[in-house]
């Protein structure tokens, strides 16, 4: 039997996740066509290095891909035969074509999932990307990051403290870990607190998720930045609360004291997200007062404050109100590196003994070993370093993405930007999904603004993020880019 048109592999390999490694693209390929019935069982597939050819990947992709698909059960492969289409039990099909059913069956008996558990899946959930890519955003450059010094302060930490570090720990955090984030806090935040008020949390959303939980029942009301991070939005949708969006000027958000007091404002105050506008000092005053006021909490996520460039951050809202009626929130995940899974958040002191005791039913507790060493490297003065060289080296990416654009795509038209990992870039009118799907189809990745909007495609527009990448890595993507016509 002949093996399908090397066309048909070109096309799907290309409408694979681009956020995908090589290997498995060509798995997402190949699984998609047997799965549709383009492939019949017992269907010789190409040869390796005719399949490499065409897809322009190297043979020992394609290798690798077959072999993983004859672990998972697609293929069958025969030395000196070839590599054959398996017999796919789970996906019956006609003896008269040899073709998928396009409708799956439906399960013995329908799944019953919780409301909590069906709001959970409504929200389209929170997915990061996994491979570098530009410009896929909110990703530090994790090239530049000193591995040697972090293997040197974990191995030693190891060596000193190795049953330590393997017993459960404190669903609060490690005690070092709590003190160093304080002094970090105090002195460049100005936060107001205490050691006592520190929660570790393996990310920032779980600690949205957890502020979700403990203080919103459903119906009730939250204040949230239009356009906004779309975690926050999943988290407290996922929690039953009526979201209410807030419009976002140049001075920040824009309350509208007249509505219904709600129970919790949402706020990316020192570089809101996704636009860069610093929330005002009148604003964070009256929302303050607000808050106080109607007894309602406020969420400070201080996702990035550490990258600013063009000026020193403000002082967070959380030390403006005292740690009173503000719940600071911030991540290692952009500052260190993602896989750490390390967040925090500074609670009011009423809150302390609440959120401890939920987040222990949550998980238990962070890991002990990421927790000591990054308190290792925070004491003894490694974080401040490393912030200082990754504020340079952003900023002069983000300098030379402002260039890239200029030069090879004169029809977007960059927001300014003086600090952060990405830059927003708005797109002519009614364009935003068609560059998008025509970007992706050339490898790069431009994440849209469209949906960080409360009313969809509100604004035609893109995210790119520029600290991951090297210089010649901006200038081939944006030199690509350059190569759509709006």
């Amino acid at each position: 039997m002949k093996p399908a048109q090397p066309s048909l592999w070109t096309t799907l390999f290309d409408a694979a996740a681009s956020s995908q490694g090589l290997r498995e693209r060509v798995c997402a390929a190949l699984r998609q066509a047997m799965r549709s019935g383009t492939l019949a069982a017992g269907q010789r597939l190409p040869a390796s290095r005719v399949l490499a050819q065409d897809l322009g990947v190297s043979r020992v992709t394609v290798e690798a891909a077959y072999a993983q698909l004859e672990a998972e059960g697609y293929v069958m492969r025969h030395t000196g035969r070839g590599s054959f289409v398996a017999e796919l039990q789970a996906m019956p099909q006609t003896r008269a074509t040899g073709r998928v059913p396009s409708t799956p069956a439906k399960p013995a008996t329908p799944l019953a999932l919780s409301r909590r558990g069906q709001m959970l899946v409504n929200t389209g959930g929170c997915m990061e990307p996994l491979q570098l890519q530009a410009f896929a955003a909110g990703s530090p450059d994790l090239r530049a990051f000193d591995h040697a010094l972090w293997r040197q302060l974990s191995a030693r930490l190891l060596r000193t403290q190795p049953q330590d570090l393997m017993r459960y720990g404190d669903p609060q955090g490690r005690q070092d870990l709590r003190q160093a984030l304080t002094q970090y806090l105090t002195q460049s935040r100005a936060v107001a607190c205490t050691a006592e008020q520190v929660l570790v949390l393996t990310s920032s959303q779980q600690a949205l998720q957890l502020l979700a939980t403990a203080l919103l029942d459903p119906g009730q009301r939250v204040w949230v930045e239009d356009p906004g991070y779309r975690g926050a939005r999943t988290a407290f949708e996922a929690a039953g609360a009526t979201v209410v969006p807030m419009p976002v000027d140049a001075q920040g958000l824009v309350p509208d004291f007249t509505l219904e007091p709600p129970r919790l404002i949402y706020l990316t105050p020192s570089h809101q997200y996704p636009t860069g506008a610093t929330l005002s000092l009148e604003r964070r005053m009256a929302l303050v007062d607000y808050a106080h006021q109607h007894g309602c909490w406020i969420v400070e996520d201080d996702y990035d404050s550490e990258f600013l460039y063009d000026a020193r951050a403000t002082p967070s809202l959380q030390g403006l109100d005292g740690g009173q009626r503000v719940i600071y929130v911030g991540t290692f995940s952009k500052t260190l590196f993602p896989s750490l899974r390390l967040a925090y958040a500074v609670l009011p002191p009423e809150l302390v003994i609440p959120l401890v005791t939920a987040r222990s039913v949550m998980d238990g507790h962070s890991a002990q070993w990421p927790q000591a060493v990054t308190a290792q490297f925070m004491e003894q003065g490694y974080f401040a370093a490393h912030l200082r060289h990754m504020r340079r080296l952003y900023r002069s990416r983000r300098d030379l993405l402002l260039q890239a654009l200029a030069q090879h795509c004169p029809w977007a038209q960059p927001l300014p930007c003086n600090g952060g990992l990405q830059m927003v870039v708005l797109l002519p009118h009614g364009t935003e999904q068609k560059l998008t799907l025509t970007a992706a189809a050339l490898g790069v990745a431009t994440p849209r603004l469209g949906p960080l909007y409360a009313k969809p495609n509100a604004v035609d527009g893109w995210l790119l993020g520029f600290a991951a990448l090297e210089p010649a890595e901006i200038e081939r993507a944006a030199a690509l880019l350059g190569k759509l016509r709006p």
